[in-house]
């Protein structure tokens, strides 16, 4: 297990990165992690972060590809949910990476 220290606070992260308390997320964790995956969020990252973290409220699970692309569609447009535009914003792996940058578990159903 490894850890992640922001604001003089160590966070547990799993064997993949993620966050082990999702208590422990906040926006400067977020951007800590971001870091960590090369990944400088932008407003568009941000808009689908909020989303994933209201889709995790909603239904209690991280959603995988589909189910993420569907969700992002209903609620900004197709132009924004589609796989090219979250593969582009999340390095190819848009359900993984999206639910560990929200703070989240990682989705069930991604290897």
């Amino acid at each position: 297990m490894s850890s992640l220290t922001i604001e003089g606070r160590s966070l547990a992260l799993d064997k993949d990165g993620y966050l082990i308390e999702l208590a422990d997320w906040s926006e400067t964790t977020a951007e800590a992690l971001a870091q960590r995956e090369g990944i400088t969020l932008s407003a568009e990252h941000w808009e689908i972060l909020r989303l994933v973290r209201s889709f995790y409220a909603e239904f209690q699970l991280s959603p995988a590809n589909r189910p993420l692309v569907k969700f992002i569609a209903s609620k900004l447009g197709p132009e924004k949910g589609n796989s090219l535009n979250l593969n582009r914003l999340f390095n190819g792996a848009p359900a993984k990476l999206a639910a560990k940058l929200a703070g989240l578990p990682k989705p069930t159903n991604c290897l």
